[in-house]
């Protein structure tokens, strides 16, 4: 079902999502479409839901010492344009007219660099854990806005394009491809 707010604005946000500025972002390359959208999951530490760590991370306020896993991820700067939490509310982290720093080293039908071209959404979430269905229809709805905005070709998890192969495993097998059947006109993983 879709509710108020679920538009693109000229700004690039979503009406829908709170938005939480984060740095870590660059300009898109001149002339590029965005046509990809690409599925991860996250939770920090792993595991634990509704901490807001998250959030600090995409926003570089994390306290790498309010837990042992955040010193592996130290001096890391990423982002995803959007994230969904448990109950399936909506933020955004970075402009869909900007580049996020989600995919890292990535390739996508033989063209390396997916952040030049895709949009980032997390999921909160565990790649061996079911996915709640509330973040299934906040992720149907955001898909179904972007699709509406851009020429998006595709959707994908972030397993499908990294690179070398392996290296990632989000969204994981638990995630139900099916759900997201319903949107036409968009190329899907098997």
């Amino acid at each position: 079902m879709r509710s108020k707010g679920w538009s693109l604005q000229e700004n690039g946000r979503v009406g829908a999502a709170e938005f939480i500025a984060s740095e870590n972002f660059d300009s898109r390359p001149v002339g590029v479409d965005v046509r990809l959208l690409v599925v991860h999951c996250i939770s920090l530490p792993p595991g634990r839901f509704n901490g807001g760590y998250v959030e600090s991370f995409f926003t570089n306020s994390l306290d790498f010492d309010a837990h042992p896993y955040f010193r592996t991820i130290r001096g890391l700067k990423v982002s995803a344009h959007f994230f969904i939490d448990r109950a399936g509310r909506l933020k955004q982290f970075v402009s869909c007219g900007h580049r996020a720093w989600h995919a890292g080293a990535s390739a996508w039908r033989g063209i390396s660099g997916c952040n030049d071209f895709s949009i980032g959404i997390e999921l909160e979430g565990l790649d061996v854990q079911e996915f709640e269905s509330a973040q299934y229809e906040t992720l149907l709805n955001l898909a179904r806005v972007l699709m509406a905005n851009f020429p998006i070709e595709a959707c994908v998890g972030h397993s499908d394009i990294a690179m070398p192969i392996g290296r990632k495993s989000d969204p994981g097998t638990k995630f139900d491809w099916g759900q997201l059947r319903v949107l036409e006109g968009i190329e899907l993983p098997n």
